[in-house]
């Protein structure tokens, strides 16, 4: 017998049954989209289209549209990969993680930041291939040299290609677990539908599917290995990332906190992200009573959590420049904050140190409005530190002849919308045709969530008041 404290609150409230969770969560699936839903998919095709017209003609003319140069080899390209490959991390997070420590809140917001993490780590994948320029011939040479050929092989010593057995393992374990997680939805789904299609298509991807006792067992046991398998590769994935930077000797990449500070930094953006998401899908799909403020309330103190992380994992660093004595060192500590871009900088630092403390108080931490900008906000602090580590560490190198400005040109801003269009034209076509709650979890809370049961006190309320 479990026993649920008078003090926590209800997970799902509204007095919801069984029957209301099925009807609210599968209906959006069955009924005809809203007209916020159009307008919203809409602007994503319309990113998606027009970024995708540049990153055509990109690839046609070659790389040299964008702001590249001699010494500034890497700027948004590689920028882009690492931010997106840090979005996709807090899907895993909050399913393989949260189910081994059993933490009941999770149920609401795992299957759409599952889907997060399977769309942004796709966006993430287009980077290495299209930075290639000509990726028709580049994945000739990345592959193997037969034997006829002399037998070469890939340098299996370089971390760029540990990147690529990390984030192929990262997406196929957790594609697997997302799908896993969805057939019993699909197969709810499956026995509403009215039309054919739906039957054959829920259907199939309900995998014959009939709910019987031992089938849950099955489910449950694999759902326990899959979360399993899938925690290392949280901590592997990105630490393999920072290893692209940590391995080589550029003054500023060459430090071994980047392993753990890369981690921390990717759950920070990865909840920024679940954040913007869930507040828009809870708003358009009036999932308030799944998707409560204490959902909300507990992401922003993760949030918060590890956005001091990421802020001693600053303060390690020039620390570090500065003991270390070495002079390359000290100097690419000060030019990033004092040189060029001294801008890119601090914008870092405000937005990834200083707004996430905010949420120390708690009528800001589950304040709807005060979220949804402060996810965005940290998501774009994210951005720049990525920056700031790659530019900043290149443009002022070894040889002062070459010092230079990198300036990003109109195809890096719009391959990068590229990837905007992409990832939320995915997402708004999931939440569209899939379930975004998982409806068989949040069922095996509900009795212990259901706000009767807390009928002695109120649930956390919204401070403004707007939603």
């Amino acid at each position: 017998m479990q026993i649920i404290s008078d003090v926590r609150e209800p997970l799902v409230t509204g007095g919801k049954t069984y029957h209301d969770i099925t009807k609210d969560i599968a209906g959006r699936v069955e009924d005809s989209p809203a007209p916020l839903w159009w307008g919203a998919f809409a602007f994503a095709l319309f990113l998606l289209v027009a970024g995708g017209y540049f990153l055509g003609d990109m690839l046609w003319n070659g790389i040299g549209r964008w702001g590249l140069n001699k010494t500034v080899q890497w700027a948004w390209d590689i920028t882009n990969f690492v931010w997106w490959v840090g979005i996709g991390h807090a899907g895993t997070l909050i399913s393989a993680v949260l189910l081994l420590f059993r933490q009941k809140w999770r149920t609401a917001i795992n299957r759409a930041a599952e889907a997060m993490t399977i769309f942004a780590v796709i966006c993430a994948a287009i980077w290495p291939v299209i930075h290639m320029g000509r990726p028709w011939l580049g994945a000739y040479w990345v592959l193997p040299i037969p034997n006829t050929f002399g037998s070469l092989w890939v340098n299996f010593n370089s971390p760029l290609l540990w990147d690529v057995f990390a984030i192929s393992t990262y997406f196929s374990v957790s594609l697997v677990f997302w799908f896993m997680g969805l057939v019993p939805d699909f197969a709810t789904i499956r026995d509403r539908a009215v039309t054919r299609f739906g039957r054959i298509f829920y259907g199939a991807l309900s995998l014959g599917w009939v709910g019987g006792a031992k089938a849950w067992v099955h489910y449950e046991a694999m759902s326990l290995i899959l979360a399993g398998l899938s925690t290392p590769l949280v901590l592997s994935v990105h630490t393999i990332v920072s290893m692209d930077f940590a391995t080589s000797v550029i003054p500023g990449w060459h430090t071994t906190i980047f392993p753990p500070y890369f981690v921390a930094g990717a759950i920070f953006s990865g909840f920024a992200m679940v954040l913007t998401l869930m507040i828009i899908t809870r708003k358009v799909y009036k999932l308030e009573h799944y998707i409560t403020l204490e959902h909300i309330e507990l992401m922003n103190i993760i949030i918060m959590v590890t956005g001091s992380i990421v802020g001693i994992a600053y303060i390690t660093e020039l620390f570090m420049a500065w003991y270390s004595g070495v002079p390359y060192e000290q100097y690419c500590f000060i030019n990033r904050s004092t040189g060029d871009y001294w801008w890119a900088y601090w914008s870092m630092m405000t937005c990834n140190v200083i707004s996430p403390q905010v949420f120390w108080f708690k009528k800001l931490r589950t304040s709807i409005v005060f979220t949804f900008i402060l996810s965005i906000i940290v998501n774009i602090g994210m951005w720049f530190e990525r920056f700031v580590i790659i530019v900043t560490s290149l443009h002022n190198d070894y040889l002062p002849s070459s010092w230079t400005y990198f300036s990003p040109t109109l195809w890096d801003v719009m391959c990068y919308v590229f990837s905007f269009g992409l990832f939320f034209t995915l997402f708004f076509l999931f939440a569209k045709f899939f379930p975004v709650i998982n409806m068989a979890e949040v069922k095996a809370v509900l009795k212990s969530s259901n706000h009767h049961v807390y009928k002695n006190r109120d649930t956390i309320k919204d401070p403004f008041d707007v939603v």
